[in-house]
This record gives structure tokens, C-alpha cells and sequence, in this order.
């Protein structure tokens, strides 16, 4: 089954900028980004990144401020201050042996630079890799991993999986099933995540007195180390 699936990524991968490099840093970059954003919308801002700070020393060396100001718009930004502080851990001490001691940094993505990066046997089980090996009871090497995602993103999707197109459907004891709508995630439109947003852009475009921001929101913002709070004045972290 894994040989039919390599074969079909052969002829079928992705061109994705970040599988291009085995750059630590680069795939460090890429995944941290594709976090909970469509890959779509992450190639341009990836490719922003990369052209601003192209090594992890130069995003080491960038203020907080300046991060966050380029994060905006790829949403759940302690995302980007995370791999700030990543980067700046990297600089100083170099890639650790175990990649979840760095900060923002869990299982699959430590697995993932584990095998894009530093050719580790390891697999990165995201939802498409989880979803795939599921319906087909099948375990897939760590070199399958490439290939699973885009199985997963492209084929076998989450609610009605293109079963005609699956190079795995003739061995795959769930061809042709559609499954129940997955829970969708809380709606964004007037949500406390909104008022977070939004109340960030605003600091994020000058320093602005706290009576004039929703109060709440700069708390939750300020104990997540995004914004900092001086008398009654609130700014971006300037270090």
C-alpha cells in the first residue's frame, strides 16, 4: 500500500516552497504558520517571512514588535511570538537533540523538522496523516509522510473522500464511505478572539492609551505577552 501511495505522490505532490530546503529554520517557519491556516494563504506570507528574516539568527535579532506587526492576518498570534522566542532559543544554544524544548513547540511539530529537516525516522501525525492511516488500517512509514499529507488534503478529505481518485481505494476497507460533518470551530464573527484581534491591530499601529481599548482583551493579550502595559498606556513588547 505504500508503495502505491509514494507512486502517486510522484505524480502528484504539491509544489510547496518549503519542501524545497531542508532548512531547519525554513520548515520551522512553514510549519509553525500552517498551525490552524490554510495553506493557501500561508505560501505569500511564508515567502514575506523568508524574504525579511532569512536565517534564524535574523529573526533572533527582530524586536517583538516587529513580529508581531508581520504575523497579523495569519490569526492565533502567539503563534508568531512563539517562534520568536523559538528562534532566539536556537541562536543562542543551537538546535536541541529533543525540538519540544523549544517554546511553542509540541509533538508533531518537533516530529515534523525531525524528518524535513534532520531525516529522522519519524512520522508527524496531523489530522490528514491520522485520517488516512484510519480509514486504511494501514501504518505508513515515516518516509510516506509528504505523501500522506497531500493524500489527506487533496483525496481523502474529511467528510466525502474522492474514493475514484485514491491510488489506495482497491485495498482500503473504507472506500466509498461519507462521513458526519466534523464540529466546526466556534465562529470568529463576534467572538472574544475578534475583540483579541482587533484590539491588537490597534496597539499594533501605535501605542494607545488603555481607556481607549476593550480592557478585557488587553488583559488576555497582556498575559500571553503580546502587548505590555505601562501605567495607563499600552504598546507592543519591545524586547
Amino acid at each position: 500500500m505504500e508503495q502505491a501511495l509514494l507512486a502517486w505522490y510522484a505524480d502528484h505532490a504539491r509544489d510547496l516552497p518549503w519542501r524545497r530546503t531542508r532548512d531547519p529554520y525554513a520548515i520551522l517557519v512553514s510549519e509553525v504558520m500552517l498551525q490552524q491556516t490554510q495553506v493557501e494563504r500561508v505560501i505569500p506570507r511564508y515567502l514575506a517571512w523568508r524574504q525579511r528574516w532569512p536565517t534564524v539568527e535574523a529573526l533572533a535579532a527582530a524586536s517583538p514588535a516587529d513580529v508581531i506587526r508581520e504575523w497579523q492576518g495569519l490569526g492565533y498570534n502567539r503563534r508568531g511570538l512563539n517562534l520568536h522566542r523559538a528562534a532566539r532559543a536556537v541562536a543562542k544554544h543551537g538546535w536541541p537533540d529533543d525540538l519540544t524544548e523549544l517554546p511553542g513547540i509540541g509533538p508533531y511539530t518537533a516530529a515534523a523538522l525531525a524528518n524535513f529537516a534532520f531525516g529522522r525516522g519519524e512520522l508527524p501525525i496531523d489530522t490528514n496523516v491520522s485520517r488516512v492511516q484510519e480509514r486504511t488500517g494501514h501504518t505508513f512509514s515515516p518516509r510516506a509522510a509528504q505523501a500522506l499529507m497531500d493524500l489527506g488534503a487533496t483525496i481523502c478529505l474529511a467528510r466525502i473522500p474522492r474514493c475514484d481518485k485514491c491510488p489506495l481505494a482497491a485495498r482500503c476497507p473504507s472506500r466509498g464511505r461519507r462521513y458526519e460533518p466534523l464540529r466546526r470551530q466556534s465562529r470568529f464573527e463576534g467572538s472574544f478572539r475578534q475583540r483579541r484581534a482587533a484590539t491588537l491591530r490597534l496597539v499594533a499601529t501605535a501605542e494607545r492609551p488603555l481607556g481607549e481599548l476593550d480592557q478585557e482583551a488587553v488583559e488576555s493579550l497582556r498575559a500571553d505577552g503580546l502587548v505590555t502595559v505601562a501605567g495607563k498606556r499600552v504598546s507592543l513588547p519591545a524586547a
